[in-house]
């Protein structure tokens, strides 16, 4: 454990930053748990997080802006959860870009979605930078915050390996359930 712990210090903002940049929940977790033992700096972990992220989006925008030929091969797949993009945009204006941040699912598709659109890049970029803001802190520093009880739960499952999956299995049903049902044809 110690010698995992050591390479985590290590290599720890590189592998944060390229996983931010597709998402970053569990590495910015990881981080946030890592800072509150003393491993890693909170923050340089939370700047890395951000930057990246925020990178990350701006990129899916400039894809499908730009690049909407090769995009659409990927989106024909994800045309009702592309189409509940949209809906989304609809219903919560500008607010989706900085609440998306805490959707699983949602994180990849809003910005392609809205790079279709004729949605300002600016206004894209601030929002997404407001968004990025408001993820990080709350995600980074509230795993800094509660290190202690996270380190506590991973001791219980450690312990209780059986536990793992059936949350894994209960997590991931949950978020299948939501989408399927927020994109069925009605």
């Amino acid at each position: 454990m110690d010698d995992m712990l050591k390479n985590l210090a290590t290599y720890g903002y590189l592998v944060l930053f390229l996983y931010s940049l597709g998402g970053g929940l569990l590495a910015l977790l990881g981080a946030g748990v890592l800072s509150f033992m003393g491993k890693m700096d909170l923050g340089l972990s939370m700047s890395i997080a951000f930057i990246a992220n925020f990178i990350g989006d701006t990129l899916l925008f400039y894809m499908s802006r730009y690049h909407k030929s090769e995009m659409m091969e990927y989106l024909k797949q994800h045309k009702r959860k592309l189409a509940f993009s949209h809906l989304l945009m609809k219903r919560h204006g500008s607010w989706i870009i900085v609440i998306k941040k805490f959707i699983y699912g949602l994180k990849t598709l809003v910005p392609l979605a809205i790079g279709l659109s004729k949605y300002s890049f600016w206004k894209f970029s601030s929002y997404n930078a407001l968004g990025a803001l408001i993820w990080t802190i709350v995600v980074g520093g509230g795993s800094y915050l509660f290190g202690g009880a996270l380190i506590e739960g991973y001791k219980v499952i450690a312990d209780k390996p059986f536990l793992a999956p059936i949350m894994l299995v209960v997590i991931g049903a949950s978020v299948w359930f939501y989408l399927t049902q927020a994109t069925k044809k009605r």
